[in-house]
């Protein structure tokens, strides 16, 4: 997995020759330490020295077959105790995430356990890759195949062969390579195109294939392949219809594909396959470090993208033959325009933006500074809440809204390297202090620069149960 992180700041040139002069009150000031505490001779990595790890638990199951970070995790779209991961062990598990035994206290050190917990068993092994899991999805709209993919462009296709689709026997069923990287993989919400998924490569390329079991002459079908980006394609989201796709680029570039001629049938002009594109030749769009992470509004009527420096652009989407739901809301009249329309340009964080999830009414931003920012679509994206400290200094991975079944509102979830999975509330957020909002917190990974942090999650079914995968 890629980092966007900037490397630290160098000594100044004050702190060699020719800095301030220690004081001679200073010089005379004596500074009480600790007795017992040895003087440090060796390197960081002495062997003879022992650094004491103290964790806190609050899980109710885990898996821990993998040897390597956890890279990537799917959810089942019906089944959602039904989980996937891949690692950069090169192999991938399907197991049963639903808790099997008595769940343990709240919280509890675990070093040492009160009792010895045993993992959750797999279901299924994910073999056949020769280089780190990168990506996982299973398709919708059933949940009939997982497609894994790899850093060694490897695509490969597992179908459930269990009764009444329960997602708990899985068996390979094809494979495919046709670039050398695979970064992200993103299932099709198209009714009439299931078991549809996107991918995008590291030389730029974006694919879009349809598995389908009963076509023994090819069960993986190319549907489309498209090649305007430069550099590496770093993300992707499907419009809410699954009739469009959209991409960006290390190359700053953005793209929205009219995969399936929809938009071309619908009278909607662009260029080729495309209904927008934007790059860096467009002083307006340009955003010096690349793109990383990207989202489409519920209505369908906007895109967000989010690159480095912590800048975000926001571009209009046309309409193709259908209306926007009824709990979507637009931003402001503006919707309306004409597609490739830039409309807004923010820098809601300092550094990279990794992270973007909307719920009805807000979009949450997330950035490897820690920081979350909230802004309110509906009034020119403005900053209702920035949660400057929200992982402790440390990246924020991953966001995603989730309804709350108590208030009938939405909670946001966050983690990141921290190793820290955390719950906001979102009810009447305003301008506010860090941690205003805090929902709670659940710990269980290392992190704080102890080789650990959380690397992705999954929160299907209602948010009771979420699944974390852990760097360490």
């Amino acid at each position: 997995m890629s980092s966007h992180n900037p490397h630290g700041n160098e000594a100044s040139p004050e702190d060699d020759e020719g800095g301030a002069m220690l004081d001679i009150d200073e010089a005379a000031e004596e500074i009480e330490g600790d007795p017992d505490a040895a003087m440090d001779s060796g390197s960081d990595e002495d062997p003879g020295m022992i650094q004491e790890i103290q964790l806190e638990n609050d899980s109710v199951a885990h898996f821990d077959l993998h040897k390597d970070s956890i890279f990537c995790i799917a959810q089942h779209p019906t089944r959602p105790e039904i989980v996937a991961t891949g690692g950069g062990d090169d192999v991938g598990y399907i197991f049963d995430a639903a808790p099997q035994q008595p769940v343990l206290p709240p919280s509890y050190q675990s070093s040492p356990q009160p009792t010895e917990r045993k993992s959750i068993p797999p279901l299924f092994k994910i073999t056949g890759h020769t280089d780190s899991l990168n990506a996982l999805t299973f398709t919708l709209p059933h949940g009939e195949y997982l497609l894994s993919a790899g850093l060694d462009g490897r695509l490969r296709a597992h179908k459930d062969t269990s009764s009444s689709s329960t997602g708990r026997s899985w068996e390979f069923l094809a494979e495919a390579q046709e670039v050398e990287e695979i970064n992200w993989l993103k299932p099709c919400l198209h009714p009439n195109h299931p078991n549809t998924v996107a991918l995008g490569a590291n030389d730029g390329s974006v694919w879009v294939y349809t598995v389908s079991a009963e076509d023994a002459a090819s069960p993986l079908t190319i549907v489309q392949a498209f090649y305007l980006h430069t550099g590496s394609c770093t993300a992707g989201a499907w419009t809410p219809d699954g009739k469009l796709l959209a991409t960006v680029s290390e190359d700053s570039s953005m793209y929205v594909w009219d995969v399936f001629g929809e938009a071309a049938a619908a009278g909607v002009s662009g260029e080729g396959q495309t209904v927008v594109g934007l790059t860096a030749a467009d002083q307006r769009f340009a955003v010096e470090g690349g793109l990383f992470s990207i989202a489409v509004a519920p209505s369908g009527t906007f895109v967000v993208v989010g690159g480095a420096g912590g800048m975000a652009k926001v571009v209009s989407l046309p309409k193709i033959g259908s209306q926007p739901t009824p709990s979507a809301r637009k931003p402001s009249s503006r919707s309306s325009t004409q597609p490739s329309q830039i409309l807004a340009s923010l820098q809601p964080h300092t550094d990279s933006l990794e992270t973007l999830s909307f719920s009805p009414h807000l979009l949450a931003t997330g950035s490897s500074d820690g920081s979350i920012t909230f802004l309110d679509p509906t009034h020119n994206f403005a900053t209702r809440r920035h949660i400057s400290n929200a992982h402790d200094g440390h990246a924020v991975v991953e966001l995603d809204f989730v309804r709350d079944t108590q208030s009938a509102g939405w909670l946001l979830t966050s983690v990141g390297m921290d190793g820290v999975l955390r719950r906001w509330n979102t009810r009447g957020v305003t301008n506010a202090a860090a941690g205003q909002g805090l929902v709670g917190e659940w710990r269980g990974h290392r992190g704080d620069g102890e080789g650990g942090g959380v690397l992705g999650f999954v929160q299907g079914g209602g948010g009771g149960r979420v699944v974390t995968a852990g760097d360490e």
